[in-house]
């Protein structure tokens, strides 16, 4: 059986830590799929599409991962996939402990809403020590205060991102 990873976020924006994530699960599973959420309860300094082109510039090379954007629940976003799999990262004890209350939410809905009451899991990767400070809610800030955040994102979401920024900041 061919497992799907989902990899949920709003990813405002992208950043290193996001990527790497990524890349280990696409060491572990056959198919990859990052759900940019087109979230409307939180107020994204940037769009779903910038975000989704930040994410997919950055993914580009990886045969085995594909973007797509998130609409509504994620729990009915795994229900398109064939044994889908719920992959997130966690930085500390209080990413783990939220990423744990919402891999029994997701599994009871996704439960709730499949024909033969499947199970939805969720697998967490540690952050990398290298990576573990690095947040999008810090970039945000960096970029709010026009400090230089480009050491945070890789390379292809940056141009992206600055590229948006870029737009924001001409229009009228």
């Amino acid at each position: 059986m061919a497992v799907t990873a989902i990899i949920t976020g709003t990813f405002d924006p992208f950043h290193k830590g996001h990527l790497l994530i990524i890349s280990r699960a696409a060491a572990v599973f056959q198919k990859v799929v990052v759900a940019v959420a087109d979230s409307h309860y939180k107020n994204e300094l940037f769009s779903v599409e910038v975000r989704t082109a930040a994410v997919k510039a950055a993914v580009g090379r990886m045969q085995n991962v594909e973007v797509a954007v998130c609409e509504g629940l994620v729990a009915d976003f795994c229900e398109k996939y064939e044994s889908p799999l719920i992959v997130r990262g966690a930085r500390n004890g209080s990413d783990f402990e939220y990423e744990l209350g919402l891999s029994k939410i997701n599994s009871e809905i996704f439960s709730a809403v499949t024909a033969a009451g499947g199970r939805l899991d969720t697998v967490v990767f540690p952050a990398d020590p290298e990576f573990a400070h690095i947040s999008s809610t810090f970039i945000r800030e960096l970029i709010k205060y026009g400090r230089d955040y480009s050491a945070y994102l890789p390379a292809e979401s940056a141009i992206i991102i600055e590229e948006a920024l870029k737009k924001s900041n001409e229009k009228p």
